[in-house]
């Protein structure tokens, strides 16, 4: 059987925390973020990792930094809350080209499901040239439940996840394809978006 080809994609992941990245505890962001990436797409992926503190110049360079390589997404973890050390927001928006507040207004709602503290989260995503720009929860199993929505016992989806939306903007910011395992994650796209498979 001729295997599909699927665009390569280079993604960014950052993990911003003062005391993981300067070794007081093992850094558990980054390690999710790959898994849940790598179990979702089935496009070949190139990580490209940063564990950085929260200072607000060394993020948003990162970030530069990382569109600058040809990541066409950057996902970051970590840093979003309303704590005096948490500016992931304010260093994201200060590289934005476009704000896409969609993002964080349907990762909040899909939190608050679970914690009433969510509307503490402040993430927010943007558009800097090609590359979208996304800050999520820094918990692991948030994470995959703001990437991946709420689905009932029986797999059905109850709340879409944020992820269904991205290979669609990333079509409309002129980068790669990304096609999903639709039992993780089911990608929107209008009819007339969407590709027929490349044997």
């Amino acid at each position: 059987m001729t295997e599909a080809i699927h665009d390569p994609v280079k993604i960014g992941i950052v993990s911003i925390s003062d005391r993981a990245s300067t070794g007081v505890y093992e850094d558990k962001g980054l390690p999710a973020l790959q898994d849940w990436l790598t179990r979702a797409l089935r496009n070949p992926i190139t990580f490209e990792p940063r564990l950085i503190p929260d200072e607000q110049d060394t993020i948003s360079a990162t970030l530069i930094a990382l569109v600058n390589a040809g990541c066409s997404l950057v996902l970051t973890t970590g840093g979003t809350g309303p704590a005096l050390r948490d500016v992931t927001p304010e260093a994201t928006l200060a590289v934005a080209h476009k704000e896409m507040p969609g993002f964080g207004e349907q990762m909040r709602q899909i939190s608050l499901k679970f914690v009433p503290t969510a509307i503490l989260s402040r993430q927010v995503a943007v558009v800097r040239e090609q590359s979208l720009i996304i800050n999520l929860p820094g918990q692991p199993k948030a994470i995959a439940e703001t990437l991946e929505g709420l689905k009932d016992a029986e797999g059905q989806q109850l709340v879409p996840g944020i992820f269904a939306a991205v290979p669609y903007c990333i079509d409309l910011i002129g980068g790669p394809y990304l096609e999903t395992h639709d039992e993780v994650c089911k990608a929107f796209r209008p009819k007339n978006a969407i590709r027929p498979a490349r044997i």
